[in-house]
């Protein structure tokens, strides 16, 4: 999918409400010095645009009891399963993330569990069951980075059009 071409204001507008999406769109248009409907359609647009994609609280996992976060490699014993096996992933609460790769992998997932026990009950009662010939998995003992991709290197649309 191509990228869409931004411009200072929309770049502007993205910086601020990538680092707080609940700050008011007055205090937007205050700081990009434009009026409060004007925010209101630029972010209209980039919603439809799907640049943004919807805004949410997150949850720390672990404060509400998830302690296990894992990372799992899955390969298929019939890649050509991957729609259908994507399909009942999406029924795993547990599963937070999934990916096709390159590499040694069909499928990247990533999953939080209550604990080690919780852990193994997902693998053997809901992913073995989806048709593996095996798989890896990575336990993440802690995040050293998490965050949103910084709006810095966007390319900017020329006003001088």
């Amino acid at each position: 999918m191509a990228s869409q071409k931004l411009d200072k204001l929309d770049k502007q507008i993205l910086r601020m409400i990538a680092e707080d999406a609940r700050v008011p769109f007055l205090e937007v248009a205050r700081a990009c010095n434009v009026s409060g409907a004007a925010i209101h359609q630029r972010i209209q647009k980039l919603n439809s645009l799907g640049i943004i994609k919807g805004s949410k609280f997150i949850i720390d996992p672990e404060k509400i009891g998830y302690e296990t976060c894992a990372f799992i490699g899955l390969n298929l014993r019939n890649p050509e399963n991957f729609d259908s096996v994507v399909k009942r992933l999406k029924d795993i609460p547990e599963v937070v993330e999934c990916h096709y790769t390159t590499g040694d992998f069909d499928l990247f997932i990533k999953i939080y569990a209550l604990n080690n026990h919780h852990l193994l009950n997902i693998i053997h009662d809901k992913l073995q069951p989806l048709g593996l010939s095996r798989s890896e998995t990575i336990i993440s003992f802690n995040s050293a980075i998490s965050r949103q991709l910084p709006v810095v290197d966007i390319p900017v649309e020329d006003d001088d059009d």
